[in-house]
């Protein structure tokens, strides 16, 4: 993605966050067409997503689900 100096001030938050998330690679900011600086990920950091971050964190208990035909009658659904 490439923008002009006056989009890289206005949008700066916008732009980083796009590298943040991992919708950008990077983004290459020009100055009357040309091309003068990038924005990338500090050092290649693995980028941290908020949903997920507590993967591999959490355990759930093995009768989790003993209630799911309960709960669905009580809601008015068919049996999962």
């Amino acid at each position: 993605m490439q923008v002009n100096i006056l989009e890289a001030k206005t949008e700066l938050s916008k732009l980083i966050r796009l590298i943040e998330t991992g919708r950008e690679d990077q983004i290459i900011i020009a100055r009357y067409g040309k091309p003068v600086a990038k924005m990338t990920v500090y050092n290649d950091a693995p980028v941290s997503k908020r949903i997920g971050i507590a993967k591999g964190r959490l355990k759930s208990p093995d009768d989790l689900d003993r209630h799911n035909e309960e709960i669905a009658r009580l809601f008015g659904g068919s049996n999962l």
